[in-house]
């Protein structure tokens, strides 16, 4: 904030106002960038008693360790003033010297007419205290980045500060541009009336003070007049089509005897940002050394501000960027290597719509990559807090202990399955037990003689219930248990699954919990294998029943062959392989 205050003090000075060619203060803008200069001072000043209160790390303390706090108050005072970086240039950043010559030596500068020295006060004031200003707000930021790791928490702020940082840059340039320009006219003012042999030249006005920002120039009172000598020809250095060469100074006659603030104000900036944009390629300056030398350092800025502040921005754009642009270059792979291997058009559509999938589920991001490398109690409380509500709702983990749950919950990993993909095949090895979200699944099993028994499991199920047997079983047997089903996605399915050495890890260490009668109950219950053959077996029961009592069920739709096909049926039934597990 207090670099973009100290410029516009340059725009309190303004000459030619009404065609007359006369140099004065504006009052009433001086006061107010007065007024916000002292108020954003009184605020650094708070900050500079601050740090006499603000205990500091000792440099001998870092020797072992992140270092040792030191509280003690004349300690910390006498750090702060000797530091190099300190107190003496925190006070010196904040003197008023821009107040104290705009209201003590330019009014008495105006009246002698000392154009020349006016500008280059103004212009020493800007090398000797705003260009060291700039140097304690780095050094601020970078403090406040080695305390916290960064300057503000996200990549918009980074490029919201970079770009003001350019802002600021394209300020203080017009603001030079402006202060330059209002010396140039004063010097084609001087040649016009050494021209004139009965030419009195006075470029100050009659009141070299005036307050035009505050009072409208029609107003009663207003002492903003002309200067009180006529001059011959003196439009002709405030016409930008007039003889004088104004080198890069052309556009800005209109501007330093303008009434506006707001055109003086926006117009230099927006000439400072084209300027530093450019490399200063729409330049054309004169001969004149100060003008070549002010240009020079435009194009040096330029340059260094595109490097420095454009790419910081092109590098957080980059950021923000970074996961969209990672999901296209996967899909450009990934579309390059199906069509490389002639993959039918049902194939690469499964494909897209699972990369889909993961990315709206995941926004390709792995979670557990992202914290695997922090701490063993901060990954395990990170985990318990996005995993634990879940697991909850499994109806087998209902009456597990706080322990094994924060167990489980360190070693789930969050699994996606797009609609129609097969999960696990009938026969293949169970890898590991699936838990769902949302989303259900389809459970296919094949019976005897070409028979199918189907069922749904809900979010809550799960699946993979033959590695809890084979955790329990003793002796144990590496060779993993055989799938008893086909499990194939409905619709989008969100789960979580824990690996067949994970489940192993937790029975083997809370044997005493899962070999609780209640929980093997409770397993067999939720377990589709069970479900399917008491399903069967019921089925099987009451047909049973049914032909005992009431004789064989005759459907009026049967043909000839309905008895054989009763009689597969009831083959399939009985030869329906019942589940084995730990409870045998």
């Amino acid at each position: 904030m207090a670099l973009a205050i100290d410029p516009l003090f340059f725009y309190a000075l303004s000459i030619g106002r009404g065609g007359s060619p006369c140099l004065y203060m504006d009052g009433g803008l001086a006061a107010i960038v007065t007024v916000l200069r002292t108020f954003i001072d009184a605020v650094h000043l708070f900050h500079l008693w601050l740090q006499f209160r603000l205990a500091y790390v000792s440099r001998e303390s870092l020797v072992i360790g992140c270092g040792k706090l030191v509280w003690d108050a004349r300690a910390i005072a006498s750090h702060y003033i000797r530091s190099l970086k300190g107190f003496w240039f925190d006070a010196f950043v904040i003197l008023p010297v821009p107040q104290a010559v705009f209201w003590l030596v330019v009014p008495k500068l105006i009246r002698e007419e000392q154009i020349k020295l006016i500008m280059t006060i103004l212009l020493l004031i800007f090398l000797f205290q705003f260009l060291p200003k700039v140097y304690h707000s780095i050094c601020l930021m970078r403090r406040m980045q080695k305390v916290t790791g960064y300057i503000f928490g996200t990549i918009w702020w980074g490029f919201g500060l970079n770009l003001v940082a350019y802002f600021i840059a394209s300020h203080v340039a017009g603001g030079c541009w402006y202060v330059l320009a209002i010396q140039r006219v004063a010097s084609c003012l001087r040649q016009q009336c050494e021209r004139n042999e009965r030419c009195k030249l006075s470029l100050s006005c009659s009141e070299e003070v005036c307050y035009q920002f505050l009072f409208p120039a029609e107003a009663v009172g207003n002492t903003c007049g002309g200067n009180s000598t006529k001059v011959v020809g003196k439009p002709l250095c405030l016409d930008v089509h007039g003889p004088f060469n104004y080198g890069i100074y052309q556009w800005a006659l209109p501007v330093v005897s303008s009434n506006s603030v707001a055109v003086k104000i926006l117009y230099p900036i927006f000439w400072g940002l084209m300027s530093l944009s450019t490399f200063g390629n729409d330049l054309e300056p004169t001969s004149h050394w100060l003008e070549v030398i002010f240009s020079i350092c435009i194009v040096l800025a330029g340059l260094l501000l595109f490097t420095l502040l454009i790419g910081n921005i092109q590098v957080f754009l980059h950021a923000v960027m970074a996961k969209k642009r990672k999901m296209q270059l996967r899909c450009r792979d990934m579309e390059w290597w199906m069509k490389r291997r002639q993959l039918p058009s049902r194939l690469r559509q499964r494909v897209r719509q699972f990369e889909r999938q993961k990315w709206a589920t995941l926004g390709g991001e792995d979670e557990m990559e992202l914290i695997k490398d922090l701490p063993e109690g901060l990954r395990r409380d990170i985990k318990r807090y996005l995993c634990l509500e879940l697991i909850k709702k499994v109806p087998l983990f209902h009456n597990l202990d706080d322990l094994i749950l924060d167990n489980i919950c360190d070693r789930v990993k969050p699994l996606v399955f797009s609609k129609d993909e097969k999960i696990i095949r009938e026969g293949d090895p169970v890898p590991r037990m699936v838990f769902i979200v949302h989303g259900r699944i389809k459970r296919s099993q094949k019976l005897s003689k070409g028979m199918v028994a189907t069922s749904i499991i809900e979010p809550g199920g799960f699946l993979g219930d033959e590695l809890l047997s084979w955790c329990l079983r003793r002796p144990f047997i590496d060779r993993l248990p055989a799938s008893s089903a086909t499990f194939v996605c409905m619709e989008s399915i969100e789960a979580f699954g824990l690996d067949a050495n994970d489940l192993r890890y937790i029975t083997d260490h809370f044997r005493y919990k899962f070999a609780n009668e209640r929980l093997k109950r409770t397993a067999r219950y939720y377990s589709s294998n069970w479900r399917t053959w008491a399903a069967v077996n019921i089925q099987l029961g009451w047909r049973r029943y049914r032909t005992r009592t009431r004789g064989p069920m005759i459907s009026v739709t049967e043909n000839g062959n309905s008895s054989d096909r009763r009689l597969l049926q009831y083959a399939a039934l009985f030869m329906s392989i019942r589940p084995h597990d730990h409870l045998e």
